[in-house]
């Protein structure tokens, strides 16, 4: 992979926040040449900023530039047995790939590393919104259920209400005729007299709606009529006309 210095290293440098960032210790190997070819093996101590998929390594915090570059695609981070505590390694799929073996100040640091270069990779992140975009089919096809069942529950309730005969709407109810009076018109609840033609321009118009059960109103409405009806009958005793 050729990758534009210049481009990296202001990408490395520049303002966009880190997703991980911290000192770790990199295991270095330097290869002495001798009869038996001995390995000698120091660590360095970098600090390292990981954005995106790409880990880079500073000499030191306030480096202008950073040194090194581990592009994390097609690979595992894993803890690894080492001389030192806290090691874990980052290593290749590619047979013959460099593994990179960290060491980290201590356990919750190691930790933290660990998880935030597991996350790093695309391949990570194409499975995370392949599954994301699996949970939002779910919840939308959840949500369109919901708002459908409140509509079939409410049209099967007034169905039911419309056949219940006590829960008619009010101008639906039959006038029932009480000493000669209307106690309940059926032209929209206003009573008519038909013994005493004085008695219904005095009756106020009914406050309940015809959409509207009210037992309050109701109630208040047939009291007043009731009480009219009192009156009269007082008047006729007054009168002589038991």
């Amino acid at each position: 992979m050729k990758l534009n210095e210049r481009s990296v290293a202001h990408y490395a440098t520049c303002d966009s926040p880190a997703d991980h960032a911290g000192f770790l210790r990199k295991r270095v190997e330097r290869h002495h040449h001798h009869a038996h070819h001995h390995h000698a093996t120091s660590y360095q101590r970098r600090w390292f900023v990981l954005k995106g998929n790409l880990l880079f390594y500073f000499e030191e915090r306030e480096s202008r530039e950073p040194v090194g570059l581990v592009v994390l695609e097609g690979c595992t981070v894993e803890l690894c047995e080492a001389a030192e505590e806290f090691a874990f390694a980052i290593r290749f799929d590619d047979a013959g790939a460099r593994a990179y073996v960290l060491v980290a100040d201590g356990q919750a640091a190691m930790e933290a590393w660990v998880k935030a270069l597991s996350r790093a990779s695309f391949d990570y992140m194409r499975l995370v919104v392949r599954e994301l975009e699996k949970q939002l089919e779910e919840a939308c096809k959840s949500l369109a259920a919901c708002r459908k069942s409140p509509r079939r529950s409410s049209s099967s309730g007034r169905k039911r209400h419309l056949s219940n005969p006590a829960l008619l709407p009010l101008q639906e109810k039959p006038a029932v005729l009480e000493n000669g009076y209307s106690t309940w018109g059926s032209g929209g609840g206003v009573p008519t007299g038909s013994a005493s033609p004085g008695l219904s321009p005095a009756m106020p118009e009914s406050p309940v709606s015809p959409e509207t059960a009210c037992f309050s109103k109701l109630h208040s409405w047939y009291g007043q009529e009731i009480a009219a009806l009192r009156r009269e009958w007082q008047e006729r005793q007054k009168r002589g006309h038991p």
